[in-house]
Protein backbone atom coordinates (compact mmCIF):
# COMPACT_ATOMS: atom_id res chain seq x y z
CA UNK A 1 0.00 0.00 0.00
CA UNK A 2 2.72 2.29 0.54
CA UNK A 3 4.17 1.72 -2.77
CA UNK A 4 0.79 2.21 -4.00
CA UNK A 5 0.48 5.93 -2.37
CA UNK A 6 2.19 6.93 -5.00
CA UNK A 7 -0.78 6.82 -7.52
CA UNK A 8 -2.70 9.68 -5.32
CA UNK A 9 0.28 12.07 -7.64
CA UNK A 10 -0.96 10.56 -10.51
CA UNK A 11 -4.32 12.48 -12.65
CA UNK A 12 -4.68 8.75 -13.82
CA UNK A 13 -5.67 8.35 -10.16
CA UNK A 14 -6.19 11.19 -8.21
CA UNK A 15 -9.64 12.43 -9.91
CA UNK A 16 -11.33 9.35 -9.52
CA UNK A 17 -9.62 8.69 -6.06
CA UNK A 18 -11.04 12.71 -5.09
CA UNK A 19 -14.75 11.87 -6.78
CA UNK A 20 -15.31 8.31 -5.08
CA UNK A 21 -13.82 10.15 -1.56
CA UNK A 22 -16.27 12.99 -1.52
CA UNK A 23 -19.46 10.98 -3.19
CA UNK A 24 -19.04 7.97 0.03
CA UNK A 25 -18.45 11.20 2.47
CA UNK A 26 -21.49 13.01 1.18
CA UNK A 27 -23.49 9.89 0.83
CA UNK A 28 -23.07 9.18 4.63
CA UNK A 29 -23.12 12.37 5.76
CA UNK A 30 -26.74 12.81 4.35
CA UNK A 31 -28.11 8.88 5.67
CA UNK A 32 -26.29 9.24 8.87
CA UNK A 33 -27.93 12.48 9.12
CA UNK A 34 -31.63 10.98 8.49
CA UNK A 35 -30.89 7.76 10.79
CA UNK A 36 -29.57 9.55 13.73
CA UNK A 37 -32.33 12.36 13.45
CA UNK A 38 -35.20 9.99 13.21
CA UNK A 39 -33.93 7.33 15.94
CA UNK A 40 -33.31 9.94 18.23
CA UNK A 41 -35.96 13.14 17.20
CA UNK A 42 -38.35 11.29 15.10
CA UNK A 43 -38.81 7.47 16.77
CA UNK A 44 -39.12 6.81 20.39
CA UNK A 45 -39.68 2.82 19.96
CA UNK A 46 -36.71 0.64 19.55
CA UNK A 47 -38.97 -1.77 16.94
CA UNK A 48 -39.48 1.59 15.61
CA UNK A 49 -36.20 2.67 14.62
CA UNK A 50 -34.94 -0.34 13.63
CA UNK A 51 -38.26 -1.03 10.95
CA UNK A 52 -36.56 2.55 10.00
CA UNK A 53 -33.15 1.82 9.25
CA UNK A 54 -34.17 -1.69 7.68
CA UNK A 55 -36.94 0.14 5.39
CA UNK A 56 -33.84 2.71 4.49
CA UNK A 57 -31.39 -0.03 3.86
CA UNK A 58 -34.27 -1.99 1.55
CA UNK A 59 -35.05 1.45 -0.52
CA UNK A 60 -31.22 2.19 -0.99
CA UNK A 61 -30.49 -1.46 -2.51
CA UNK A 62 -33.61 -1.42 -4.64
CA UNK A 63 -31.78 -0.10 -7.46
CA UNK A 64 -29.22 -1.99 -7.40
CA UNK A 65 -31.91 -4.84 -8.55
CA UNK A 66 -33.40 -3.02 -11.32
CA UNK A 67 -30.65 -0.96 -12.74
CA UNK A 68 -27.24 -2.78 -12.25
CA UNK A 69 -27.67 -4.75 -15.60
CA UNK A 70 -28.38 -1.23 -17.06
CA UNK A 71 -24.85 0.33 -15.42
CA UNK A 72 -23.04 -2.34 -16.61
CA UNK A 73 -23.91 -1.97 -19.91
CA UNK A 74 -23.58 1.79 -20.50
CA UNK A 75 -20.15 1.43 -18.69
CA UNK A 76 -18.28 -1.01 -20.41
CA UNK A 77 -19.71 0.16 -24.10
CA UNK A 78 -19.60 4.09 -23.03
CA UNK A 79 -16.79 6.54 -22.23
CA UNK A 80 -16.84 5.64 -17.70
CA UNK A 81 -15.48 8.97 -17.27
CA UNK A 82 -18.28 10.64 -19.13
CA UNK A 83 -20.42 8.67 -17.20
CA UNK A 84 -18.94 9.54 -13.79
CA UNK A 85 -19.63 13.20 -14.59
CA UNK A 86 -23.33 12.84 -15.97
CA UNK A 87 -24.00 10.52 -12.11
CA UNK A 88 -21.87 13.71 -10.20
CA UNK A 89 -24.73 16.45 -11.96
CA UNK A 90 -27.33 14.01 -11.39
CA UNK A 91 -26.19 13.89 -7.26
CA UNK A 92 -26.42 17.87 -7.01
CA UNK A 93 -30.35 17.80 -7.60
CA UNK A 94 -30.52 14.23 -5.09
CA UNK A 95 -29.04 16.26 -2.27
CA UNK A 96 -31.07 19.03 -2.82
CA UNK A 97 -33.86 16.86 -2.46
CA UNK A 98 -32.47 15.14 0.71
CA UNK A 99 -31.74 18.75 2.13
CA UNK A 100 -35.32 19.63 1.81
CA UNK A 101 -36.22 16.77 3.57
CA UNK A 102 -33.88 17.26 6.63
CA UNK A 103 -35.56 21.32 6.79
CA UNK A 104 -39.08 19.72 6.54
CA UNK A 105 -38.73 17.45 9.48
CA UNK A 106 -36.64 19.40 11.41
CA UNK A 107 -39.54 22.28 10.90
CA UNK A 108 -41.71 19.19 12.81
CA UNK A 109 -43.55 17.84 9.65
CA UNK A 110 -41.58 14.57 10.18
CA UNK A 111 -44.10 12.53 7.55
CA UNK A 112 -43.45 14.84 4.84
CA UNK A 113 -40.12 15.11 5.91
CA UNK A 114 -39.42 11.32 6.14
CA UNK A 115 -40.78 10.78 2.45
CA UNK A 116 -38.55 13.39 1.28
CA UNK A 117 -35.07 11.79 2.72
CA UNK A 118 -36.20 8.24 2.35
CA UNK A 119 -36.92 9.76 -1.43
CA UNK A 120 -33.34 10.95 -1.95
CA UNK A 121 -32.21 7.85 -0.47
CA UNK A 122 -33.84 6.01 -3.41
CA UNK A 123 -32.02 8.49 -5.82
CA UNK A 124 -28.86 7.77 -3.81
CA UNK A 125 -29.50 4.43 -4.60
CA UNK A 126 -29.68 4.40 -8.38
CA UNK A 127 -26.65 6.84 -7.89
CA UNK A 128 -24.84 4.23 -6.64
CA UNK A 129 -25.79 1.87 -8.66
CA UNK A 130 -24.28 3.82 -12.06
CA UNK A 131 -21.48 4.69 -10.02
CA UNK A 132 -20.21 1.67 -8.50
CA UNK A 133 -19.69 -1.05 -11.63
CA UNK A 134 -16.98 2.68 -12.69
CA UNK A 135 -14.80 2.80 -9.76
CA UNK A 136 -13.75 -0.26 -10.07
CA UNK A 137 -14.07 -1.08 -13.99
CA UNK A 138 -12.20 1.82 -14.88
CA UNK A 139 -8.68 0.80 -12.37
CA UNK A 140 -7.73 -1.83 -14.88
CA UNK A 141 -7.78 0.82 -17.64
CA UNK A 142 -5.76 3.20 -15.96
CA UNK A 143 -3.28 1.34 -14.11
CA UNK A 144 -0.71 -1.10 -14.89
CA UNK A 145 -1.39 -4.98 -13.80
CA UNK A 146 0.68 -4.84 -10.63
CA UNK A 147 -1.09 -1.59 -9.62
CA UNK A 148 -4.72 -2.43 -9.56
CA UNK A 149 -4.41 -4.63 -6.31
CA UNK A 150 -2.86 -1.40 -4.88
CA UNK A 151 -5.99 1.13 -6.80
CA UNK A 152 -8.16 -1.19 -5.61
CA UNK A 153 -7.19 -1.07 -1.94
CA UNK A 154 -6.82 3.08 -1.91
CA UNK A 155 -9.91 3.16 -3.37
CA UNK A 156 -11.15 0.56 -0.40
CA UNK A 157 -9.64 2.65 1.94
CA UNK A 158 -10.21 6.08 0.77
CA UNK A 159 -13.90 4.90 0.70
CA UNK A 160 -13.96 3.96 3.95
CA UNK A 161 -11.93 7.09 6.01
CA UNK A 162 -14.52 8.88 3.55
CA UNK A 163 -17.25 7.00 5.22
CA UNK A 164 -15.66 7.61 8.91
CA UNK A 165 -15.82 11.41 8.63
CA UNK A 166 -18.90 11.68 7.16
CA UNK A 167 -20.92 9.50 10.26
CA UNK A 168 -18.52 11.35 12.40
CA UNK A 169 -19.76 14.98 11.22
CA UNK A 170 -23.29 13.82 11.34
CA UNK A 171 -22.98 13.21 15.03
CA UNK A 172 -21.69 16.70 15.72
CA UNK A 173 -23.49 18.87 12.91
CA UNK A 174 -26.75 20.50 13.02
CA UNK A 175 -29.37 19.53 10.74
CA UNK A 176 -28.98 22.21 9.25
CA UNK A 177 -25.63 22.62 8.91
CA UNK A 178 -25.66 18.60 7.32
CA UNK A 179 -28.09 20.16 4.79
CA UNK A 180 -25.91 22.86 3.58
CA UNK A 181 -22.65 20.97 3.90
CA UNK A 182 -24.43 18.08 1.29
CA UNK A 183 -24.95 20.48 -1.45
CA UNK A 184 -21.59 22.22 -0.97
CA UNK A 185 -19.57 18.54 -1.44
CA UNK A 186 -22.04 17.27 -4.04
CA UNK A 187 -20.82 20.37 -6.14
CA UNK A 188 -17.35 19.99 -5.12
CA UNK A 189 -17.41 16.59 -6.47
CA UNK A 190 -18.78 17.68 -9.64
CA UNK A 191 -15.24 19.39 -10.19
CA UNK A 192 -13.44 17.15 -9.42
CA UNK A 193 -14.98 14.49 -11.70
CA UNK A 194 -14.54 16.41 -14.51
CA UNK A 195 -10.72 15.78 -14.45
CA UNK A 196 -10.68 12.25 -14.61
CA UNK A 197 -8.95 11.26 -17.59
CA UNK A 198 -10.95 9.72 -20.63
CA UNK A 199 -11.49 5.79 -20.27
CA UNK A 200 -13.50 4.80 -23.77
CA UNK A 201 -15.07 1.42 -24.13
CA UNK A 202 -12.47 -1.10 -25.50
CA UNK A 203 -14.80 -3.57 -26.51
CA UNK A 204 -17.40 -3.73 -29.49
CA UNK A 205 -20.42 -1.22 -28.92
CA UNK A 206 -22.85 -3.34 -27.15
CA UNK A 207 -26.97 -3.83 -27.55
CA UNK A 208 -28.43 -2.68 -24.73
CA UNK A 209 -30.71 -5.01 -23.02
CA UNK A 210 -32.95 -2.63 -21.21
CA UNK A 211 -35.25 -5.40 -19.32
CA UNK A 212 -34.12 -5.07 -15.64
CA UNK A 213 -35.11 -9.17 -14.84
CA UNK A 214 -33.56 -10.35 -18.53
CA UNK A 215 -30.39 -8.44 -18.35
CA UNK A 216 -30.05 -8.85 -14.74
CA UNK A 217 -30.34 -12.62 -15.48
CA UNK A 218 -28.13 -12.76 -18.64
CA UNK A 219 -25.61 -10.51 -16.50
CA UNK A 220 -25.22 -13.12 -13.76
CA UNK A 221 -25.37 -16.04 -15.74
CA UNK A 222 -22.85 -14.78 -17.75
CA UNK A 223 -20.44 -15.37 -14.86
CA UNK A 224 -21.42 -19.00 -13.28
CA UNK A 225 -19.20 -20.34 -16.05
CA UNK A 226 -16.27 -18.94 -14.15
CA UNK A 227 -15.31 -20.64 -10.94
CA UNK A 228 -12.90 -18.20 -8.84
CA UNK A 229 -15.17 -15.51 -10.05
CA UNK A 230 -18.45 -16.91 -9.05
CA UNK A 231 -17.00 -17.65 -5.89
CA UNK A 232 -15.61 -14.28 -5.16
CA UNK A 233 -18.93 -12.78 -5.93
CA UNK A 234 -20.86 -15.06 -3.50
CA UNK A 235 -18.32 -14.19 -1.15
CA UNK A 236 -18.47 -10.75 -1.23
CA UNK A 237 -22.64 -10.87 -1.15
CA UNK A 238 -22.39 -13.08 2.24
CA UNK A 239 -20.16 -10.06 3.62
CA UNK A 240 -22.41 -7.17 2.41
CA UNK A 241 -24.99 -9.06 3.97
CA UNK A 242 -23.32 -9.20 7.07
CA UNK A 243 -22.70 -5.40 6.68
CA UNK A 244 -26.15 -4.70 5.97
CA UNK A 245 -27.36 -6.10 9.52
CA UNK A 246 -24.81 -4.43 11.60
CA UNK A 247 -25.61 -1.32 9.58
CA UNK A 248 -29.03 -1.51 10.72
CA UNK A 249 -28.78 -2.85 14.61
CA UNK A 250 -25.58 -0.45 15.14
CA UNK A 251 -27.90 2.91 15.91
CA UNK A 252 -30.85 1.23 17.99
CA UNK A 253 -27.88 -0.67 19.12
CA UNK A 254 -25.88 2.35 20.74
CA UNK A 255 -29.30 3.95 21.76
CA UNK A 256 -31.14 1.47 23.83
CA UNK A 257 -28.34 -1.52 24.55
CA UNK A 258 -25.27 1.00 25.26
CA UNK A 259 -27.92 3.84 26.53
CA UNK A 260 -25.60 6.67 24.91
CA UNK A 261 -26.05 9.55 22.08
CA UNK A 262 -26.20 10.22 18.86
CA UNK A 263 -22.47 11.60 18.90
CA UNK A 264 -21.24 8.06 20.40
CA UNK A 265 -23.52 6.49 17.79
CA UNK A 266 -21.70 8.42 14.95
CA UNK A 267 -18.41 7.31 16.45
CA UNK A 268 -18.86 3.84 17.11
CA UNK A 269 -20.25 3.80 13.42
CA UNK A 270 -17.15 5.49 12.56
CA UNK A 271 -14.97 2.88 14.37
CA UNK A 272 -15.92 0.21 11.81
CA UNK A 273 -15.17 2.63 8.68
CA UNK A 274 -11.25 3.13 10.58
CA UNK A 275 -10.67 -0.70 10.38
CA UNK A 276 -11.91 -1.39 7.02
CA UNK A 277 -10.15 0.95 5.58
CA UNK A 278 -6.64 -0.80 7.88
CA UNK A 279 -7.45 -4.22 7.15
CA UNK A 280 -7.12 -2.73 3.22
CA UNK A 281 -4.12 -1.53 3.92
CA UNK A 282 -3.03 -4.63 6.07
CA UNK A 283 -4.18 -6.84 3.49
CA UNK A 284 -2.56 -5.36 0.48
CA UNK A 285 0.54 -5.26 2.47
CA UNK A 286 0.63 -9.11 3.19
CA UNK A 287 -0.30 -10.08 0.12
CA UNK A 288 2.99 -7.75 -1.23
CA UNK A 289 0.06 -6.73 -4.77
CA UNK A 290 -0.83 -10.75 -5.41
CA UNK A 291 -3.91 -10.68 -6.05
CA UNK A 292 -5.09 -13.92 -3.47
CA UNK A 293 -7.63 -15.24 -0.94
CA UNK A 294 -4.70 -16.73 0.68
CA UNK A 295 -6.09 -15.17 4.04
CA UNK A 296 -9.66 -13.95 3.20
CA UNK A 297 -10.87 -17.55 5.52
CA UNK A 298 -9.23 -16.68 8.61
CA UNK A 299 -9.78 -13.26 8.35
CA UNK A 300 -13.63 -13.81 8.62
CA UNK A 301 -13.43 -16.20 11.02
CA UNK A 302 -11.45 -13.97 13.22
CA UNK A 303 -14.14 -11.63 12.27
CA UNK A 304 -16.81 -13.79 13.53
CA UNK A 305 -15.25 -14.68 16.63
CA UNK A 306 -15.01 -10.68 17.37
CA UNK A 307 -18.42 -10.14 16.80
CA UNK A 308 -19.43 -12.93 19.71
CA UNK A 309 -17.30 -10.93 21.98
CA UNK A 310 -18.72 -7.52 21.39
CA UNK A 311 -22.21 -9.54 22.04
CA UNK A 312 -20.77 -10.37 25.15
CA UNK A 313 -19.51 -7.19 26.41
CA UNK A 314 -23.15 -5.61 25.02
CA UNK A 315 -24.27 -7.65 27.79
CA UNK A 316 -22.68 -6.80 30.62
CA UNK A 317 -22.74 -3.11 29.64
CA UNK A 318 -23.40 -0.43 32.82
CA UNK A 319 -26.87 1.07 31.22
CA UNK A 320 -27.17 5.30 32.07
CA UNK A 321 -29.90 6.19 34.49
CA UNK A 322 -33.32 6.05 32.95
CA UNK A 323 -34.23 8.72 30.50
CA UNK A 324 -30.33 9.57 29.91
CA UNK A 325 -28.01 9.14 27.64
CA UNK A 326 -24.63 8.75 28.02
CA UNK A 327 -22.30 11.15 26.48
CA UNK A 328 -18.81 11.39 24.91
CA UNK A 329 -16.86 11.14 28.23
CA UNK A 330 -19.71 9.23 29.99
CA UNK A 331 -19.26 6.41 27.20
CA UNK A 332 -15.57 6.54 27.66
CA UNK A 333 -15.44 6.53 31.31
CA UNK A 334 -17.47 3.00 31.65
CA UNK A 335 -15.64 0.31 32.66
CA UNK A 336 -15.95 -1.77 29.09
CA UNK A 337 -15.91 1.04 27.05
CA UNK A 338 -12.29 0.30 25.73
CA UNK A 339 -12.54 -3.34 25.13
CA UNK A 340 -16.14 -2.64 23.23
CA UNK A 341 -14.14 -0.13 21.00
CA UNK A 342 -11.13 -2.19 20.21
CA UNK A 343 -13.74 -5.41 19.43
CA UNK A 344 -15.03 -3.50 17.14
CA UNK A 345 -12.04 -2.07 15.65
CA UNK A 346 -11.01 -5.92 15.33
CA UNK A 347 -14.55 -6.54 13.70
CA UNK A 348 -13.66 -4.10 11.03
CA UNK A 349 -10.19 -4.69 10.25
CA UNK A 350 -10.43 -8.28 9.66
CA UNK A 351 -13.69 -7.46 7.45
CA UNK A 352 -11.98 -5.28 5.77
CA UNK A 353 -8.75 -8.17 4.89
CA UNK A 354 -11.21 -10.65 3.87
CA UNK A 355 -13.26 -8.25 1.19
CA UNK A 356 -10.49 -6.35 -0.26
CA UNK A 357 -9.17 -9.48 -2.42
CA UNK A 358 -12.10 -10.29 -3.39
CA UNK A 359 -13.04 -7.05 -5.16
CA UNK A 360 -9.06 -7.38 -6.87
CA UNK A 361 -10.68 -10.68 -8.30
CA UNK A 362 -13.98 -9.34 -10.23
CA UNK A 363 -11.50 -7.19 -12.13
CA UNK A 364 -8.61 -9.47 -12.95
CA UNK A 365 -10.46 -12.48 -13.69
CA UNK A 366 -12.31 -11.01 -17.06
CA UNK A 367 -11.22 -8.41 -19.97
CA UNK A 368 -10.64 -5.12 -19.73
CA UNK A 369 -14.24 -4.86 -21.66
CA UNK A 370 -16.18 -7.10 -19.41
CA UNK A 371 -15.48 -5.61 -16.11
CA UNK A 372 -17.91 -3.42 -15.51
CA UNK A 373 -20.59 -5.53 -16.38
CA UNK A 374 -19.08 -8.39 -13.85
CA UNK A 375 -18.51 -5.68 -11.16
CA UNK A 376 -22.59 -4.90 -11.94
CA UNK A 377 -23.14 -8.78 -11.82
CA UNK A 378 -21.78 -8.67 -8.25
CA UNK A 379 -23.84 -5.54 -7.43
CA UNK A 380 -27.21 -7.39 -8.20
CA UNK A 381 -25.98 -10.58 -6.03
CA UNK A 382 -25.14 -8.41 -3.67
CA UNK A 383 -28.36 -6.31 -3.49
CA UNK A 384 -30.52 -9.79 -3.25
CA UNK A 385 -27.89 -10.52 -0.44
CA UNK A 386 -28.47 -7.26 1.60
CA UNK A 387 -32.57 -7.39 0.87
CA UNK A 388 -32.62 -10.48 2.73
CA UNK A 389 -30.38 -9.59 5.65
CA UNK A 390 -32.93 -6.34 5.88
CA UNK A 391 -35.92 -8.66 5.78
CA UNK A 392 -34.34 -10.78 8.28
CA UNK A 393 -33.76 -8.03 10.57
CA UNK A 394 -37.40 -7.10 10.10
CA UNK A 395 -38.52 -10.37 10.86
CA UNK A 396 -36.28 -10.91 13.66
CA UNK A 397 -37.26 -7.95 15.45
CA UNK A 398 -40.48 -8.65 15.11
CA UNK A 399 -40.04 -11.94 17.20
CA UNK A 400 -38.53 -9.87 19.78
CA UNK A 401 -34.56 -10.78 19.42
CA UNK A 402 -32.58 -8.19 20.33
CA UNK A 403 -29.20 -6.27 19.04
CA UNK A 404 -26.97 -8.02 21.06
CA UNK A 405 -28.81 -11.22 20.43
CA UNK A 406 -28.67 -10.85 16.58
CA UNK A 407 -25.02 -10.54 16.02
CA UNK A 408 -24.89 -14.10 16.69
CA UNK A 409 -26.46 -14.59 13.25
CA UNK A 410 -24.08 -12.40 11.92
CA UNK A 411 -21.35 -14.57 13.73
CA UNK A 412 -22.57 -17.79 11.76
CA UNK A 413 -22.38 -16.26 8.46
CA UNK A 414 -19.47 -15.67 8.89
CA UNK A 415 -18.33 -18.97 8.97
CA UNK A 416 -20.31 -19.86 5.23
CA UNK A 417 -18.67 -16.62 4.00
CA UNK A 418 -14.98 -18.23 4.87
CA UNK A 419 -16.06 -21.56 3.68
CA UNK A 420 -16.67 -19.68 0.46
CA UNK A 421 -13.50 -17.88 0.80
CA UNK A 422 -11.54 -21.18 0.88
CA UNK A 423 -13.20 -22.51 -2.02
CA UNK A 424 -12.34 -19.44 -3.52
CA UNK A 425 -8.29 -20.31 -2.69
CA UNK A 426 -8.24 -23.47 -3.53
CA UNK A 427 -9.89 -23.00 -6.98
CA UNK A 428 -6.93 -20.57 -7.81
CA UNK A 429 -4.77 -22.53 -6.52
Amino acid sequence: MLNAMGLLKQRRFLPLFTTQFLGAFNDNLFKTSMVLFATYAIFNDPKMEANFNALATGISILPFFLLSALAGQLADSHDKARIIRIVKTVEIGIMLLGATGLMVARAGHSTVGVSLMLGAVLCLGVHSTFFGPIKYAILPQHLRPHEVLGGTGLVEAGTYLAILMGTVLAGWISIEGAAATVLVIAVVGWFAARQVPPAPREGPLLKLDYNPFTASWRLISATLHIPRLFLAICAISFFWTIGSVLIIIFPPLVKNVLTADERVASFVIAVFSVGVAIGSVVINSMLKGKISAKYSPASVIGMGAFVVLFSFIARHWTRSPAGTYYDWAGFVAQPGSILLLATLLAIAITGGMFVVPLYAFLTTTVEKDQTARTVAANNVVNAGAMTIGAVAVLGITALGVTPEDMLFLVAAMCLVSAWLAQKLHRACD
